[in-house]
């Protein structure tokens, strides 16, 4: 995720991380050629184009527009619904964490065991949710945090941040038969779970439903159609001021496009998608300090204005 503290205007003018240019510069550049050749025809031999009036393209601009305005609302309600559902588990895991520790009976070993067991698999459950978002290997970051014995399980899982709160759920069960604390805190300790299991499923709900593809076809194709239509019509009355109009609505609408289609998902790991790395680091620096860890992992900073 691009973090910008106090941007400048003339270094936002000209950056290019977390810009789509790179993703688009190949369409631009060619309308933009495109529209050179049509001016120089235009020039050398007049009347080669007839002159069109300036209403069809207003008109199928504005459409154009409202297409591309309703898909970018799509899109930003998805990301923003993601960050949402993140900060959802900020607080969830913290919150289980504060329960756990404090009305969990640590007098004993058990009872110590418990804890230390129930706040590790949260952070590994948070762990494994970002690496199913993203389709990333989990078991470097997941591994340590979860006892051995349920390694093998783990590995043979199918959805593997839900198996990390079953995991949870039977230590809380165990917890309730050994009586480390009253039936009341269990059952606000489960509610903390399922509110997990909510952002678990609603983030893969957002994960697993793209925008429907006609739509996005039909925002794609009329696009492009545009684009290429637009030096005819511009060429006659605007000469060789027509390339550098035609460039910047190219870049204008194919930007736009682009952005549209990175933010779909927002749990990848585009410039402008979310710090899910980040926020995993947040919670496993907060989860560790509450258990009395002082050997913690430092925090995430930006690099070059990214965030992962």
């Amino acid at each position: 995720m691009i973090v910008w503290q106090k941007p400048n205007a003339f270094r936002i003018l000209f950056t290019l991380r977390g810009s789509v240019i790179p993703h688009i510069y190949l369409q631009v550049l060619l309308i933009t050629l495109l529209s050179a050749v049509i001016s120089a025809v235009q020039h050398w031999i007049p009347g080669s184009f007839p002159s069109y009036g300036a209403a069809p393209f207003t008109l199928l601009g504005i459409a154009l527009s409202l297409f591309l305005g309703f898909r970018n609302n799509a899109s930003y309600q998805r990301w923003w619904e993601g960050r949402c559902l993140w900060g959802q588990l900020v607080y969830d895991a913290r919150s289980f964490t504060r329960q756990v520790l404090s009305f969990i009976d640590d007098d004993t070993d058990s009872g110590q065991r418990a804890q230390r067991s129930m706040v590790e698999l949260t952070i590994a459950f948070t762990h494994a949710l970002r690496h199913r978002l993203r389709n990333t290997c989990p078991w470097e970051n997941v591994e340590r945090f979860v006892a051995p014995e349920h390694h093998a399980g783990m590995r043979k899982a199918g959805n593997l941040p839900e198996y990390l709160l079953r995991l949870i759920g039977k230590e809380l069960s165990r917890s309730r038969r050994e009586q480390l604390t009253s039936d009341l805190m269990i059952q606000n300790m489960d509610e903390r779970v399922t509110s997990m299991t909510i952002v678990l499923a609603a983030c893969e709900r957002i994960h697993n439903t793209p925008l429907p593809f006609a739509y996005t076809l039909l925002v794609h194709r009329t696009t492009y159609l545009y684009c290429f239509m637009l030096p005819f019509g511009l060429a006659t009355s605007l000469g060789w001021v027509t390339p550098l109009v035609c460039g910047v609505i190219a870049y204008t609408f194919f930007g736009l496009d682009a952005l549209n289609e990175e933010i779909t998902n927002p749990f990848g790991v585009d410039a402008n998608n979310l710090a899910l790395t980040s926020i995993s680091r947040t919670i496993e620096i907060n989860l560790l300090e509450a258990l009395g860890e002082t050997d913690l992992p430092p925090e995430l900073m930006s690099e070059g204005g990214y965030l992962q």
